[in-house]
């Protein structure tokens, strides 16, 4: 997740998903990903204290100031570069369970009063954005429990 003061995503020149300040948040879902785990990221998304109070100090979340959120699918997340010089990305979910679970942490997020674009998944996208601070967060479900 990144801090952004704003952002957008487009796909073949047309804008898909456009926000103000808020958060890009580039998900991937893995292989063995379940409801529990995107559960977990979307109550950080909503609720992670990022956002700078009056005093300077990180203590505000998305659900506080009113910000927004692009979530942009990205299964290259899950790319393995450890061997050879191609990423292997086997460890992604298929096409079918990772949209499943994308639709899925948008929901939560938009259940909790926050706006969200999207770009489209499995599309060749443009993301743009201007990261704030910069501040970028790696959230990890996996290492949450």
């Amino acid at each position: 997740m990144q801090r952004v003061t704003r952002a957008q995503v487009s796909v073949e020149g047309e804008v898909r998903g456009k926000i103000g300040a808020g958060i890009v948040a580039l998900i991937g879902v893995g292989c063995g990903d379940t409801q529990s785990d995107v559960d977990y990221i979307a109550d950080k998304l909503v609720n992670l204290r990022i956002f700078e109070d009056e005093a300077g100090k990180m203590n505000l979340s998305l659900a506080d100031t009113g910000g927004e959120v692009l979530a942009v699918s990205q299964f290259t997340l899950y790319g393995d570069a450890r061997r050879g010089r191609r990423p292997g990305f086997s460890d992604a979910a298929p096409p079918d369970v990772a949209v499943a679970l994308f639709d899925h942490v948008v929901a939560r997020v938009e259940a909790c009063g926050i706006k969200v674009s999207t770009g489209v998944f499995r599309a060749e996208m443009k993301v743009e954005l201007v990261n704030d601070g910069p501040v970028t967060i790696l959230l990890d479900s996996r290492k949450a429990f």
